[in-house]
């Protein structure tokens, strides 16, 4: 072989390899991790109860936690010290009957529609490679932004149309203080149209089971996150610059003036729909009552 036929050869061998090594690094950050899964885990991932599963037990280990908050708050200064109602104590009442009906929504929906779909969705494809890194954020964005829009308009005409806001949205304003555990406080409809768009979205993207996996346990935790009183330094909305991002202050401030701050989680559509509040904190007065809840003996309205 001439001189200049192998230093071509060689040149073509590492371009190839170089390619090799670039289309490979893309995947190299979640391939170990979707590897395990798949070896591991593989009968459980495929399965069609495995998403209602995770999203499931994610809500139920959040609101764990902030429920834990809420019974410490009143006598631990480091944590009350966050919460946007610091006088007003969640109380025990309180938890109980959000609890109650968060566990007759999931035994009379979420259930009956688990089963259902386990018996008749075949079982979930797995491919053998994982996302992209860039894939799997952008797809959970993608999926966030179309559920934003989703969200708003729903929650814009369950507000602006009576007989809907009566009929399934008036449950869920029940508390106008809200905490975790109200998240979801909602009407089986609400439920029903949440959940179907979370699931919905990451189909309409096409995007890869594991991150649809990762929208589900993300929009369970920001909506969580938005309910729970807390405005801790790395809630989202301290988090995102700009005030992009709505979050607990913004959300807490629809429970209180329900005609604004519709999205459940951006903020540029209740820029565009004139809708948009900037909260304002609560003062307290000298008996440590916040001005604003004088004379309100009720926790709920």
């Amino acid at each position: 072989m001439s001189t200049g036929r192998l230093l071509s050869t060689e040149a073509l061998s590492c371009m190839s390899n170089v390619d090799n090594v670039t289309g490979g690094q893309s995947h190299l950050v979640l391939q170990p991790v979707w590897d395990y899964l798949h070896q591991n885990h593989h009968g459980l991932l495929r399965s069609p109860l495995f998403p209602v599963f995770l999203s499931v037990t994610t809500y139920f280990f959040l609101v764990g936690l902030y429920t834990v908050l809420d019974l410490l708050a009143p006598t631990w200064p480091c944590i009350n010290r966050y919460r946007l109602h610091r006088d007003r104590p969640v109380t025990l009442p309180n938890i109980w009957t959000t609890l109650g009906v968060t566990i007759y929504n999931h035994l009379l929906y979420i259930f009956p529609a688990a089963v259902a779909q386990w018996l008749w969705r075949p079982p979930t494809p797995l491919p053998r490679e994982a996302p992209t890194l860039w894939s799997f954020f952008l797809g959970i964005l993608g999926c966030m932004v179309i559920f934003d829009f989703q969200y708003y308009l729903w929650h814009l005409l369950h507000h602006r149309i009576p007989w809907l806001y009566r009929t399934f949205h008036a449950v869920h304003h029940q508390y106008n203080e809200p905490f975790s555990l109200v998240t979801q406080y909602l009407s089986g409809w609400e439920l029903f149209s949440v959940g179907f768009w979370a699931t919905v979205d990451p189909i309409l993207l096409q995007c890869h089971c594991l991150t649809t996996w990762g929208f589900m346990v993300f929009n369970v935790y920001v909506s969580t996150e938005d309910h729970c009183g807390y405005n801790f330094p790395w809630a989202m909305h301290n988090l995102v610059p700009f005030g992009l991002w709505g979050g607990v202050p913004k959300h807490d401030a629809h429970h209180q003036r329900p005609n604004t701050n519709f999205a459940p989680f951006f903020s540029h559509w209740d820029w565009l729909g004139g809708t948009n509040t900037v909260p304002t904190p609560p003062s307290h007065s000298a008996t440590g009552e916040p001005d604003e809840l004088k004379g309100r003996k009720d926790y709920r309205t």
